[in-house]
């Protein structure tokens, strides 16, 4: 679906997300006291599932002990991996079970059939009143007053660097390795160690959703098998609007449901690296509406106590740092500055820590929204120009991938706002020299969007058209602008994904990042090799 930017007024400013939250939180307990007995409160003091309010709309808890089921009928599902900050070291497993099971665990080893005993995973169980959602499909009548979602998850440290591990996951009563269900036993990866010169490969796109075009571009990962993915953002859209209303948004909290059971075939072997989009600013939960992503994901989230799909790491000679543009978002303003410029900082902490570590050739930055693009839908990002930007120039970073804009473009290296030269297809780019180049890979799945200039003509791969195009932006009042630009030099409006080769240095050969994008189908759309001066 495309994406309607919301327009804000320049004389009023709407509560932040967790100014809602927590205004609704005081109605409800403000409800329940006039209620009087009978009705159930949580420690926090937030209504169960089933308890009356007059708010707007109610706000759910995390239950990490309701009432448990028998196992032996309820087969796991949705399996994603996540990579720790040192991926040669830890992994992370998550998967759902459709109940809330007894004693859930994952058993693993270096080879199949020998997995060893049982980890026990953490529960987070998800509540969501039926109250406010907006379902794709007709709630069971036998289903009560909300939806339970129950996610798993087992960190796995200590582990060896390269190897190859087998794991199966299960619960009381559900054993696969016992009950003839051996075609649920999977595998990951572990990293080598950073000085590892072998070459490997990585994988992104954004706004993927759910449905035939997310299978396609799904398929595509599966054929080119790369180490990790990353996940730009606007996941399931499972809410539809701007996100951060949620007395506007519609939301159906079953669509996670089957965004992790469409990618378990991918994401059970290939761990996905996660970054937020404003359509996971679901503002019926806490954390500035972040649960239900925090109950979801487990990310290495290290960039302090709290930080929610926020962090570093660094796999072999490549650090990446994964942002969460609703902070510095102008165009959907719901979480702007909710960090209070602690992201800022660490951003610029972080960047200088990779950029002083000779053992890292490249930086790669990823996150939601676009700090530069032609794209009419969300416009480029005036606020990561004047937060980010300046950093990404100190600090050379090599490649900001994003989402948000449901397109492929890539634009020249920009310094300064400038391009630093004219890349064309198949060349090559020096970061010191020529700058930052920027991707946006919104092509995951959701409907394509257009650009601002509607006649102006897509120029990829095999079908070169240089032109001058429209960027759009909105400043941080609300009041939109337009300015025209020179470094659109890749657009394609058409589902797609960006691979990257990464060869290190080896044997008095340079270290190089090969960025490619390829449509759904596999075609060539695009081509730029990035090497650093000197290396």
């Amino acid at each position: 679906m495309a994406e309607t930017p919301r327009r804000r007024s320049t004389r009023t400013r709407r509560p932040r997300l967790q100014e809602q939250y927590e205004d609704a939180r005081r109605y409800s307990r403000r409800n329940v006291f006039r209620m009087g007995a009978g009705v159930a409160l949580t420690s926090g003091g937030v209504l169960l599932p089933g308890a009356a309010a007059a708010a707007t709309f109610t706000v759910p808890t995390v239950l990490l002990t309701a009432d448990t089921v028998p196992g032996s009928a309820l087969r796991p599902f949705g399996r994603h991996l996540a990579y720790g900050a040192d991926p040669s070291r830890s992994v992370v497993v998550s998967w759902q079970a459709p109940a809330n099971v007894t004693g859930p665990y994952l058993r693993f080893g270096t080879a199949a059939g020998e997995y060893g005993e049982a980890i026990p995973a953490e529960a987070r169980a998800l509540v969501s009143d039926l109250a406010w959602q907006k379902p794709d499909h007709t709630f069971s009548p036998h289903l009560g007053k909300a939806v339970t979602q129950y996610y798993l998850h087992a960190r796995l440290d200590n582990l060896l660097p390269g190897t190859t591990y087998y794991y199966v996951v299960g619960h009381q009563g559900y054993d696969p390795t016992t009950s003839g269900r051996l075609g649920e036993v999977a595998t990951f990866r572990t990293a080598p160690t950073p000085s590892s010169t072998s070459p490997f490969s990585f994988t992104a796109f954004g706004d993927q959703g759910v449905g035939y075009n997310a299978v396609a571009t799904n398929s595509l990962v599966a054929d080119l098998a790369p180490r990790f993915h990353l996940a730009m953002g606007d996941l399931s859209y499972a809410l539809e609007g701007e996100g951060g209303h949620p007395d506007e948004d519609a939301y159906d909290a079953r669509k996670w449901d089957s965004f992790f059971a469409q990618n378990e075939p991918i994401a059970a072997e290939v761990p996905w690296m996660v970054a937020l989009g404003n359509h996971e600013m679901e503002g019926w939960y806490d954390y500035h509406g972040y649960g239900g992503a925090r109950a979801r994901f487990t990310m290495p989230d290290n960039a302090w106590d709290g930080s929610t799909c926020i962090y570093s790491w660094r796999y072999q000679n490549v650090g990446l740092i994964s942002l969460d543009g609703n902070d510095i978002c102008y165009n959907s303003p719901s979480n702007l500055d909710y960090t209070e410029g602690r992201q800022l900082a660490w951003l610029k902490a972080q960047l200088a820590r990779f950029r002083g570590d000779p053992t890292i050739d490249f930086i790669v930055v990823y996150c939601h929204q676009c700090t530069y693009s032609t794209s009419s839908s969300n416009g480029a990002e005036l606020g990561a120009q004047q937060k980010w930007a300046p950093l990404f120039d100190q600090y050379q970073v090599d490649l900001v991938l994003n989402g948000h804009n449901h397109v492929y473009e890539r634009t020249d290296p920009i310094r300064a706002g400038k391009a630093g030269k004219k890349a064309a297809i198949q060349g090559t780019v020096d970061p010191v020299k020529d700058g930052t180049t920027y991707i946006t890979a919104g092509g995951g799945g959701e409907g394509v969007n257009e650009w601002v200039d509607t006649k102006i003509a897509d120029s990829y791969y095999g079908h070169v058209k240089d032109a001058t195009a429209t960027m759009r932006f909105d400043d941080e009042d609300g009041g939109e602008h337009s300015a025209k630009v020179t470094w659109s030099r890749v657009r394609y409006r058409g589902y797609s994904l960006v691979a990257v080769d990464v060869t290190p240095a080896a044997n008095g050969s340079p270290a190089r990042l090969k960025v490619r994008a390829l449509a759904e189908d596999g075609t060539p759309v695009d081509e730029i090799t990035l090497q650093r001066q000197g290396s």
